[in-house]
């Protein structure tokens, strides 16, 4: 007996089609200043969503510090507080949406921008949050080691005393100028591998491998103007935890929103 096929019969070895980078471009101050403008403009066109994200990050940053005190972690009060704006992208995920589907005129409401993250479950979202978490994770722990090796003989039991030992000791400031190098380079790293793959990831179909080199190529391509763009970030995060992180409820969402805009200027569009 035999069998008839209908249709073409695929070659053995089809070779699939070569995987194309994103193509980065340069970058100037004017691109920034223009990304800050679109940004604010998208803060003001939904505020009250905007500043929902905000109002979070803040509740949270409350909460975790308090959690510290409670448990009697002082000594992680400062390298918490460092940390705290590495994981902001994360939190700015709803905003990449909002700034996305303003651009494109297109309507949204609550549901669409708060499940943003969980319609990334199937993309690559997850990995790029194994490899915030693993730098935090080296962060603590280089912080916790040096605060052994250095101020080993040192005590504190409240908060006073920790920063005494650290601002007014020399074996404080031989730990403030080590760990201050390591965090630097650390978050240099971080800023490097997300200031553009994290609104990427949501913006077109692509891995986070790929994701992840687009986005050192990008710093790589405009070394001047990134490390003013990461000066930005941390200066306002930083500002905006002073009044108990509620500075964080306008400032999240516009460098949010900045982002997203700053992300198309520095990565050419996907080729249909």
């Amino acid at each position: 007996m035999t069998s008839k096929t209908t249709g073409p019969t695929p070659p053995d070895n089809q070779t699939p089609p070569p995987h194309v980078m994103p193509k980065v471009r340069r970058v100037t101050a004017d691109d920034i200043t223009e990304s800050l403008k679109a940004g604010f403009s998208d803060f003001l066109a939904r505020p009250f969503m905007s500043g929902f994200f905000g109002l979070f990050y803040a509740v949270f940053g409350i909460l975790f510090v308090w959690c510290l005190f409670w448990l009697g972690k002082i000594w992680m009060v400062i390298p918490a507080a460092i940390a705290f704006p590495l994981v902001a992208p994360f939190a700015c995920a709803g905003l990449y949406e909002m700034s996305r589907r303003l651009q494109k005129a297109e309507s949204f409401g609550w549901s669409d921008i708060l499940t943003v993250m969980a319609s990334q479950r199937q993309r690559e979202m997850g990995w790029m949050a194994f490899v915030t978490l693993f730098v935090l994770w080296v962060w603590f722990y280089q912080f916790r080691t040096l605060l052994v090796i250095i101020l080993q003989d040192s005590s504190f039991s409240d908060l006073d005393g920790f920063l005494n030992t650290v601002f007014f000791t020399p074996e404080g400031w031989t730990f403030l100028a080590i760990g201050t190098c390591v965090g630097a380079f650390l978050s240099a790293v971080l800023f490097s591998v997300t200031v553009v793959a994290m609104p990427m990831l949501l913006d077109r179909d692509i891995d986070f491998i790929s994701a992840i080199l687009t986005s050192i190529r990008v710093v790589q391509e405009n070394p001047v103007i990134m490390l003013a763009w990461a000066a930005i970030i941390t200066l306002t995060m930083l500002l905006s935890l002073v009044p108990a992180f509620l500075g964080l409820i306008f400032t999240l969402p516009i460098l949010g929103h900045t982002t997203w805009h700053l992300h198309q200027r520095a990565v050419s569009p996907a080729e249909a």
